[in-house]
């Protein structure tokens, strides 16, 4: 595969300042809730992680070992979310958020996470976390 000859073509203003990794609605079972017709009945939640990360670059060379893996990503929210029972959503979700939290290369992250099947006039009930104010994170001007 050829690669097109774009180098020095791209304007500077239209360049790449962020990159971010969307986990886009992850379905998970967790036992999860407090009442007791929940206790010991897995529930269905609904995972979504965005993580921006602190380089916006292309992995060098095309190369997949220098990428993020989803299928790790993936892998640990359903280890978290079977590794024991929570109460609240609320405890599920900063767990997860603090082990992604703590990968390298995360320079800001957003999780929210539903419960889709709690009542039937709504798509879902939940949480939304964020390591940082507003709707999107303050990623200084890069470039």
């Amino acid at each position: 595969m050829s690669e097109i000859g774009l180098e020095g073509l791209v304007p500077r203003q239209l360049g790449v300042r962020s990159a971010r990794i969307v986990l886009d609605s992850l379905e998970v079972q967790a036992d999860i809730g407090f009442h007791d017709f929940e206790v010991g009945s897995p529930q269905r939640l609904v995972v979504t992680i965005e993580i921006w990360l602190e380089d916006a670059d292309l992995p060098h060379g095309d190369d997949p070992a220098r990428a993020w893996n989803y299928d790790f990503l993936r892998t640990e929210v359903q280890e978290i979310a079977s590794a024991r029972r929570y109460n609240l959503q609320e405890t599920l979700a900063h767990a997860i958020f603090d082990r992604i939290a703590a990968f390298h290369g995360v320079a800001a992250l957003r999780l929210s996470m539903a419960k889709p099947d709690i009542y039937p006039e709504a798509k879902g009930v939940g949480i939304e976390i964020a390591s940082f104010d507003g709707l999107w994170p303050d990623m200084g001007h890069r470039g």
